[in-house]
């Protein structure tokens, strides 16, 4: 699945680890997105098993993020009341797991709560960005974010 197959957070939920990682590789890095994105939990067990932990992801924790590119940050909405916390820096930079050109969320130095964690973004669809979440050098889950069409 490359970027021109309008790959879609349904086909997402399907996908297996391994699949998800060689996506992540073969995307480009895209623009970094501005706004509102609705975040998705990919658990990589199986559509059934991902669609429910990621509904009770959402419904539970965590709706998204939301992007400022001007500033270079992010904040994540959690929480059911859907609350702006958790910030990152937001740059580019080479992804840990293949080198080539990501955008990175770097929690490292605005989260007592995060500071571990590393989130690397790729597009892989139009308003679709595929994530990679690692705990320090670790791999640990993926996500998906969806920003609406732009207004034309």
């Amino acid at each position: 699945m490359s970027h021109a197959t309008g790959a879609d957070v349904r086909r997402l939920l399907t996908m297996s680890r391994p699949e998800l990682d060689r996506l992540f590789r073969t995307s480009p890095a895209g623009e970094i997105p501005e706004g509102e994105g609705a975040g998705t939990v990919l658990l990589a067990r199986g559509a059934r098993l991902s669609t429910a932990v990621a509904r009770l992801a959402r419904l539970l924790a965590w709706q998204g993020k939301v992007f400022d590119p001007g500033r270079g940050e992010l904040r994540n909405r959690v929480t059911p009341l859907r609350l702006r916390a958790v910030r990152a820096k937001v740059y580019r930079n080479g992804s840990w797991s293949d080198g080539d050109e990501c955008t990175v969320l770097d929690y490292s130095r605005t989260s007592l709560l995060a500071h571990r964690i590393r989130d690397e973004i790729r597009s892989v669809g139009p308003g679709l960005y595929l994530g990679v979440v690692y705990w320090g050098r670790r791999k640990v889950l993926n996500f998906a974010l969806r920003f609406p069409a732009p207004r034309t």
